[in-house]
């Protein structure tokens, strides 16, 4: 019998990866709220889009078998309380929270891998002392508890960096953190992580380098990993330009990341589900800090995945799901590595032409397995785009795959050039792509 399996936040677009599994014909997906109600909105209403996926998982007339998600907040932490609801394999809800609350994930990494994690402290940013009572020196980071996309994430080398970023973290921090504290309300919390709501502000000193994700997966109690993909950064290291699939990291360097990651996902006690432990690595030290820890696999990577091992990573998530042990890494894909190249644009201004349906296929046809989609429109603001870094604009995103990183690079450049953007400013879309060799 056909599985149904729910996706949170499907669309037509991200479909298209999910079925790049084995064993697809066996699988039925539906969509449990759509990209519009879940993703692209302005306000997460938690509670309703709670409510309103359990009366569709109940007013489902076949069997609910599995739910999995590949988006951030707030379908990562909907997943936990609709599996418990429905009987259904995840992550608990304690689980996700312990890596996406940002300060409580640090707390544990404290624990386990302190000298991987960076110095850090809370901070409350509608505390006109806030600044006196951050114990790091400058330069340091400054994140909301919550956030995605680097959102409202600003390096702060000064005072005035200090103000600008707390004024622009007021206007902003609402609109995730109020969520957040929809969530948090579902949990059981220690007295210190529960008097750091989604409201507050993580500091956290400046760690540096190279960046690469380990994604893997927990199932019946054992971490494992299925994937090591390089978050490539710009030449200002400001924002992502690409997520390249596999790692050209130094093999010594990637087992040892390997091995925190799955030491760390065993302390905090996550199981039956996806992870994605981020690391930075300093070439001239070897020494590495942890990033982040995302409670799920990214769509951002599925792409390259199937390029490189002939299925998406959504095969991880379903077979986990079904309470099986997956069996990923192939190596049966048609290129050798692949990448998402973020095309973008470093000040708002307004777009005045983006590429037409003509023009894109054409540039898609010359570049074969390639493809390209814009996120922005003829007319709008750049500041309009949702969910950005404090430094860029996503103009569009391009998927390519290719049998060595330079043709990959070449193929990027040879494409991006030929997509022909305008805008109000007169300056053309800045080409700073930070080139690697392999090691």
């Amino acid at each position: 019998m056909e599985k149904n399996i729910f996706v949170i936040g499907l669309d037509d677009f991200h479909l298209q990866h999910i079925r790049q599994v084995r064993h697809v014909e066996d699988y039925t997906f539906h969509c449990l709220l759509t990209s519009e109600e879940a993703i692209s909105i302005e306000r997460y209403p938690f509670d309703q889009m709670l409510q309103e996926a359990e009366s569709r998982l109940k007013g489902f007339p076949g069997s609910v078998d599995a739910i999995i998600e590949h988006w951030d907040f707030p379908s990562s932490t909907l997943l936990p309380i609709l599996s418990g609801r429905f009987g259904l394999r995840s992550p608990s809800l304690e689980a996700i929270l312990k890596c996406e609350h940002k300060y409580w994930s640090r707390l544990l990494q404290q624990q386990v891998l302190p000298n991987l994690t960076p110095r850090f402290c809370a901070v409350d940013p509608f505390d006109d002392h806030a600044l006196e009572k951050i114990d790091l020196p400058f330069p340091f980071w400054l994140k909301p508890i919550k956030s995605f996309s680097s959102h409202l994430g600003f390096r702060i080398d000064d005072e005035n960096d200090f103000r600008h970023a707390i004024e622009r973290t007021r206007q902003g921090i609402r609109r995730v953190g109020d969520a957040f504290n929809d969530v948090l309300k579902y949990a059981e919390l220690p007295p210190e992580i529960a008097e750091v709501d989604g409201n507050h502000c993580i500091a956290e000193a400046i760690a540096s380098g190279l960046q690469c994700g380990v994604e893997g997966y927990s199932f019946r109690g054992e971490p494992k990993v299925h994937g090591l993909i390089d978050t490539v950064k710009d030449a200002h290291r400001w924002s992502f330009t690409r997520y390249e699939y596999p790692s050209v990291w130094p093999e010594h360097v990637q087992q040892r990341i390997i091995e925190a990651s799955r030491h760390l996902m065993a302390h905090i006690g996550y199981d039956n589900g996806a992870w994605c432990v981020e690391f930075f690595w300093h070439e001239d030290t070897d020494e590495l800090a942890i990033v982040e820890i995302n409670p799920r696999i990214s769509q951002s990577h599925s792409d390259q995945f199937i390029k490189v091992e002939g299925a998406s990573n959504h095969q991880v998530v379903i077979d986990v799901a079904l309470g099986r042990e997956p069996e990923f890494c192939m190596n049966a894909g048609k290129y050798r590595t692949a990448a998402k190249f973020l095309l973008r644009k470093y000040n708002d201004t307004v777009v005045t032409r983006v590429p037409d349906k003509e023009e894109i296929d054409a540039v898609q046809s010359a570049v074969e397995d390639s493809l390209v989609v814009l996120q922005v429109q003829e007319g709008m603001s750049l500041s309009e785009l949702r969910n950005q870094d404090s430094y860029s604009f996503e103009i569009a995103n391009i998927y390519l795959g290719a049998q060595s990183q330079r043709e990959l690079v070449d193929k990027y450049r040879t494409l991006a050039q030929k997509l022909h953007f305008e805008f109000a400013d007169g300056m053309p879309v800045e080409d700073i792509q930070f080139e690697w060799v392999k090691y």
